[in-house]
């Protein structure tokens, strides 16, 4: 197992948690040096001032990486792949391996899914986070591990849910409405940063066709890996296999 350093950045509405059973798996297996970067308002207070664009993610996520000593295998979840494509458009060296899911969020014919469009959409946006704030425990853990969380983990999530936490959700989507992504998925697919690994979860409704994700992830030389029957949460769901599927990803890379 190389020496290098595992970086895992998870999305929107989450907090790190969400990686807790394939961090176990992981470490069960002897892989360590696992370091979680929370972006700031989702798991981890944000700076003072904070735009909370994706293009102020972008930066956080360069600045983060900038500090961590030698070779880094990036993972990342969600918007944690948006923030990973922004930087690794910028500077496609910066890490050693990147591995993420959500790729086809990069095709030039993607769609912001429905709660996506609905956040980007002036007071109707303010509406439903204000409800996200407000709900229960209970009705949250419901809703979240129906889609493949587990209730543990949405129950930490919902502990971090605030009014900073809402207005970064509506920020972090309002800047990268359409044609936005689309611009980002120009700019990543024109760096083709090298020794990538595209994540398919063949249920993941939120990010496009698994035909896009297999056209981007071509465009770009990436390696791919499907994990069957998993959906946005695949590092909940199928922890031992995600496991397998990083660790034969990092040992694969020579440099």
């Amino acid at each position: 197992m190389s020496h290098s350093t595992k970086v895992f950045v998870h999305g929107v509405p989450e907090t790190s948690a969400v990686w807790s059973p394939l961090v176990d798996e992981l470490s069960t297996r002897g892989v360590t040096n696992i370091v979680l970067l929370s972006p700031p308002g989702f798991g981890t207070p944000s700076p003072a001032g904070w735009g909370a664009s994706m293009y102020d993610y972008r930066d956080w996520l360069l600045n983060e990486l900038d500090n961590i000593d030698g070779p880094i295998d990036l993972v990342a979840h969600d918007w944690g792949a948006g923030h990973a494509y922004g930087a690794l458009a910028a500077r496609p060296n910066i890490v050693r391996s990147w591995a993420t899911d959500c790729i086809g969020m990069l095709h030039p014919d993607y769609i912001w899914h429905d709660a996506a469009q609905a956040w980007q959409t002036p007071n109707i946006g303010e509406q439903i986070v204000a409800g996200m704030v407000a709900m229960s425990d209970q009705d949250f853990a419901d809703h979240f591990s129906s889609q493949g969380m587990t209730r543990e983990i949405a129950i930490d999530v919902k502990s971090h849910v605030n009014e900073e936490f809402a207005r970064c959700i509506l920020t972090l989507y309002r800047s990268a409405a359409q044609p936005a992504i689309a611009t980002a998925g120009k700019l990543f697919t024109t760096a083709a940063p090298p020794n990538g690994l595209a994540i398919i979860a063949p249920n993941d409704h939120y990010v496009g066709t698994v035909e896009d994700m297999k056209s981007v992830a071509k465009s770009v030389n990436a390696a791919t890996a499907t994990i069957n029957d998993a959906g946005h949460w695949w590092m909940c769901s199928h922890p031992e296999q995600a496991a397998s599927i990083l660790i034969e990803h990092w040992a694969s890379i020579t440099n």
